[in-house]
């Protein structure tokens, strides 16, 4: 699938694996059958695993900064990877590996080093610390064909501002699901976020 289809990336710390099941079966619930789950916790790798047998979810992992990460999420079957900066090992292992990447990307030398790997879409993070986007406009046109996926500082207030720019396909962010909600298990709650936040989507059509 295209896992920017939706225009909404959520990006979800899990810190128990049995979480991981309920937690994509409510994003799913919700209009939203994808998610990035951040190497942030020791419960990551697993929960990419279980969230992979998740019929009609595409899952990958987030915060991917060394090769071996990179190999480790591959193994526990993640789709694709983000990783918060540009290291040319870690694109070049998931490269090898024959699995989409997302670097980040925030200043004109760093975009155009992930242009000469190849790559045609970033992370722009953290996005409103870095400018928000009037920064990813202004980037954009100095480089037209390079598409940026904004994470960092984002919500359902201030997602249609970078939705509106032709070079975002997709924002990223975790008030979809947010850390206090997948802690107390509210997840009818991350249900009703991800309608919300897809009718917020629609609106811009």
């Amino acid at each position: 699938m295209d896992i920017f289809a939706y225009r909404i990336m959520p990006v979800i710390q899990i810190e128990d694996a049995a979480d991981a099941q309920p937690l994509g079966e409510a994003l799913m619930a919700g209009g939203l059958p994808v998610a990035e789950v951040t190497f942030r916790t020791d419960a990551a790798a697993e929960s990419i695993a279980i969230m992979n047998d998740i019929e009609g979810f595409t899952v990958g992992a987030g915060t991917v900064i060394t090769p071996s990460q990179v190999e480790l999420a591959i193994e526990a079957g993640a789709k694709f990877l983000v990783s918060p900066g540009l290291r040319t090992d870690v694109v070049r292992e998931a490269q090898l590996a024959g699995r989409p990447i997302i670097p980040g990307a925030v200043t004109p030398g760093e975009i155009m080093s992930a242009q000469a790997l190849g790559i045609d879409t970033v992370k722009f993070f953290p996005a409103k610390v870095f400018g928000g986007p009037a920064a990813i406009s202004t980037l954009a046109a100095a480089f037209t064909t390079m598409k940026f996926i904004p994470t960092g500082g984002i919500d359902g207030s201030t997602m249609p501002d970078y939705l509106k720019l032709s070079c975002v396909p997709a924002v990223a962010g975790s008030w979809v699901a947010l850390p206090h909600l997948i802690a107390a298990k509210d997840f009818a709650a991350v249900t009703a976020a991800c309608r919300e936040a897809l009718s917020q989507v629609a609106a811009l059509a």
